[in-house]
């Protein structure tokens, strides 16, 4: 995690809730760890929305969202 705080960070147009967010996303499976430090690796002028568009495209990406749920005709 510290490599990815610190490649995070370092990235030229980082921001606070940017290195929060994709921390966070990236903590709760090394999987997803390993693919975003990877992805840095490999990109390593990318820019946070760069890296926020390749976290959002990720298979895993909404099973921490939160959804409503609603019922019709109930």
């Amino acid at each position: 995690m510290d490599e990815l705080v610190h490649r995070l960070n370092s990235i030229d147009d980082s921001y606070y809730d940017f290195v929060c967010a994709i921390s966070a996303y990236a903590r709760k499976k090394t999987s997803r760890l390993e693919a975003v430090l990877s992805f840095l690796k490999q990109n390593p002028t990318a820019s946070s929305s760069e890296v926020v568009r390749f976290v959002s495209e990720q298979d895993d990406f909404y099973e921490d969202a939160a959804y409503e749920d609603i019922k019709y005709g109930a």
